[in-house]
């Protein structure tokens, strides 16, 4: 990677937690692919910072799942797994459907404005077939529906795997048999929510990040199957 981004918003951060969230970014959007390794010196003077402090970032990297010690290799970036993405969603569920009450309740017509115009500019990206900007929106979508809620702790929470979900929603994204079902779902979405039907709310949720996990599932076997090709 000839010029990894490295992550000023947190000046007031310990250099290894700017190294950590610097690299965590970079893996979790394939910036850095499965694979590749991290070596010491190389990664230090990339990151223009000493090697203690990138070995910290390493080391709470590896407790994350995400880089691994491979013998004689040294420090590589791990491959996602049918596991992470199982435990990631299933985080990622609860935590939705904890806010869905205060969705209900604190939604204003604002809100419902907003969330229309995202889903009709989604139509206009669907018919000109761009996936990464698709994909983006409909993360936007969900941002900001969580952020309705107005939870503060739980979304701090959510926020820290967000990552992990735009990624893997991308991968959901791409398959074009789920791109129009999800789409349709979001309208739904929206219709429960303007309505206050909170059951409504929550059986389209349950469907919704179930399916999209389901689709990324699907999009990783038939990645594993090709790399074993």
């Amino acid at each position: 990677m000839s010029a990894m981004r490295y992550s000023t918003s947190g000046v007031n951060k310990p250099i290894r937690e700017i190294a950590y969230e610097t690299l965590k970014h970079a893996i979790i959007t394939g910036e850095l692919s499965a694979g590749i390794r991290i070596v010491e010196t190389e990664y230090a003077n990339k990151l223009h910072i000493s090697r203690t402090p990138l070995r910290e970032a390493l080391r709470k990297l590896e407790r994350d799942g995400l880089v691994e010690y491979v013998i004689r290799r040294g420090v590589v970036v791990r491959a996602f797994r049918i596991d992470d993405v199982e435990e990631i969603y299933t985080i990622r569920n609860v935590l939705e459907m904890i806010t869905l009450p205060a969705i209900i309740k604190n939604v204003t017509a604002k809100d419902i404005k907003s969330m229309r115009d995202k889903l009709r500019e989604m139509d206009r990206l669907m018919e000109e077939n761009s996936i990464e900007r698709l994909s983006s929106m409909a993360r936007a979508f969900h941002d900001q529906l969580t952020a309705i809620s107005g939870l503060k702790r739980i979304l701090r929470v959510i926020q820290g795997q967000d990552e992990y979900i735009h990624r893997f929603s991308a991968l959901a994204i791409a398959k074009d048999t789920r791109r129009a079902e999800a789409h349709q779902e979001h309208y739904r979405i929206v219709d429960m929510i303007e309505n206050k039907d909170l059951e409504g709310l929550r059986a389209i949720m349950l469907k919704h990040i179930e399916s999209s996990k389901q689709s990324c599932l699907a999009a990783l076997k038939q990645t594993e199957l090709q790399k074993r090709a």
